[in-house]
């Protein structure tokens, strides 16, 4: 399976709107959210994905009722430390903070957290990896970043974001998907 990974949004939106472009390019399997989403409406964006999200709660999330019930629209959102199994079976365990897997007892393949803002792909002392995507928002290290997983070859990669692109203004987006689906419904 190929999934997408990314955390730390902190409510830049058009760096969500270019993680959903880029996963929907990439056709990932699904994805995985390692917290800070931050504000409700940080969600709308991410209804335009093609894939189911896992995802766990950060440290920064302001109304936490507001989020889970945005995500019941795209996915699953729990309290870290997460597991979940993928389509391939496939055990992911989703943290937002390293500390939160640490001692977790949890039989799981793959680690992921987020909250340093820096990306990094490890191994822990028992073979499994450990995937920090980085920060989607950039606001810290002026760096965003997400990270693509591969379950088949347990191997992951951490990928730019590329912001020097323009992308449509949140407002032309919704008008233009307004516009095909009146043309969708004309026919």
């Amino acid at each position: 399976m190929r999934v997408g990974i990314f955390a730390d949004t902190h409510d830049h939106l058009d760096n969500i709107r270019r993680v959903v472009a880029l996963f929907n390019e990439m056709e990932v399997d699904c994805i995985l959210f390692a917290g800070d989403l931050v504000s409700t409406f940080a969600v709308p964006p991410l209804r335009q994905l093609n894939a189911k999200v896992y995802a766990c709660f950060g440290d920064n999330e302001g109304n936490r009722t507001g989020l889970m019930g945005g995500f019941k629209v795209i996915g699953e959102l729990r309290e870290a430390p997460a597991l979940y199994t993928l389509e391939d079976g496939t055990r992911v365990l989703l943290a937002h903070m390293p500390s939160q897997l640490r001692g977790c007892e949890e039989d799981y393949d793959i680690a992921v957290h987020g909250h340093t803002h820096r990306p990094s792909i490890e191994k822990d002392l028992h073979g499994r990896l450990v995937i920090n995507p980085g920060e989607t928002s950039g606001w810290t290290f002026n760096n965003p970043t997400v990270a693509l997983l591969d379950t088949s070859a347990l191997t992951a990669e951490i990928i730019p974001l590329n912001t020097e692109e323009p992308i449509p203004s949140w407002e032309e987006e919704r008008r233009s998907r307004a516009g095909s689906l009146n043309n969708e419904r004309a026919d």
